[in-house]
C-alpha cells in the first residue's frame, strides 16, 4: 500500500531532504523481501513455499531442512516433491518484483511484503504488503502489472530503502496517494471500509524489515518463521492464516 504524503515538509524541502538521504543510503536495504535467519539465509516469503501458492492455493509453510536457493536467496517447501518443481523451472514459482508490495511496484516503490496476502494471475505469483495493497492492486491488476513490469529494471536493482525513497521523492507520472486509490476502492465497494493499519512509512522503511508485520503479528495474526520462532504459530508443513482468516 502507498501512503500519502509520507513526511511533513513542502515538497522542494522534502525532496532535498530525501535525496540528501537517499544518497547517504545509497543501496541500502535488501533487494528482496527477505528476513536474514540465525543460520544466515535471505529467506523469502518467510518461510512459506513458492510452489503451494500454485498446487493448492494457500501460503503453506515450508521446512527449514527442505530448502533451495535461487537469485541468492533461499525459499522453504512443504514437501521434496515441490522443492523439485521449483528447482526445475524457479521462474515459474518465484514472486514477482522480489516479493514486495505489487501495488507498491507499479510506482518503482518496494514497501511490505505479507506471504498471506497474495495472488495468482496470468500464471505468475504476486505478493502484496498487507490487505489494503491487494484491495487496491484488484481494482486494476492489468494496469499494476503493466506498470509493476515496467518499473522492475529500475527497482529490482536497488535496496528497497534507497529505492523507495527515490520513488516517494521523485513520483512516476502515473502516481497516485493512498486517499486517492481508497476513495476508488470506496465507489466500488459502497458500505465497505478498510480499517487496517499499514505501521507507517518511517517504520517499514528504517524501523523494520520487509514481512514484519505479518511475521509479529502487527493488526493481524503472527505467522512467525519455521525454524526460528515457535511452533504455534511457525509450525512447518501448516496453512497460514492472515488478516480476517
Amino acid at each position: 500500500m502507498l501512503e500519502p504524503d509520507p513526511l511533513p515538509f513542502p515538497r522542494l524541502t522534502r525532496a532535498l531532504l530525501l535525496l540528501l538521504a537517499a544518497a547517504t543510503l545509497a543501496g541500502c536495504g535488501v533487494k528482496y523481501a527477505t528476513v536474514k535467519t540465525d543460520k544466515g539465509e535471505d529467506l523469502m516469503l518467510l518461510g512459506h513455499d513458492p510452489v503451494a501458492y500454485f498446487t493448492v492455493g494457500q501460503p503453506v509453510r515450508g521446512y527449514p531442512e527442505i530448502n533451495a536457493t535461487y537469485n541468492e536467496v533461499t525459499y522453504y517447501f512443504a514437501s521434496e516433491a515441490n522443492r523439485r518443481l521449483f528447482l526445475a523451472d524457479p521462474k515459474k514459482y518465484e514472486p514477482q518484483y522480489g516479493g514486495f508490495c505489487a501495488d507498491g511496484a507499479a510506482y518503482g516503490v518496494k514497501l511490505g511484503s505479507d506471504p498471506t496476502e497474495f495472488a495468482i494471475y496470468q500464471g505468475r505469483l504476486f505478493l502484496f504488503g498487507d490487505v489494503v495493497g491487494r484491495e487496491f492492486w484488484k481494482l486494476r491488476p492489468a494496469w499494476d502489472v503493466e506498470k509493476g513490469d515496467l518499473m522492475w529494471p529500475e527497482a529490482g536493482a536497488s535496496g528497497h530503502i534507497s529505492q523507495s525513497l527515490y520513488r516517494l521523492t521523485f513520483r512516476v507520472e502515473w502516481y497516485k496517494t493512498g486517499r486517492e486509490i481508497y476513495a476508488e476502492w470506496e465507489a466500488k465497494n459502497p458500505g465497505k471500509k478498510l480499517t487496517y493499519d499499514p505501521g507507517g512509512v518511517f517504520q517499514n522503511l528504517f524501523l523494520k524489515y520487509p514481512g514484519w508485520r505479518a511475521r509479529e503479528g502487527y493488526g493481524q495474526p503472527a505467522l512467525g518463521i519455521p525454524g526460528m520462532d515457535p511452533c504455534p504459530p511457525a509450525c512447518p508443513g501448516q496453512v497460514s492464516k492472515g488478516y480476517g482468516g
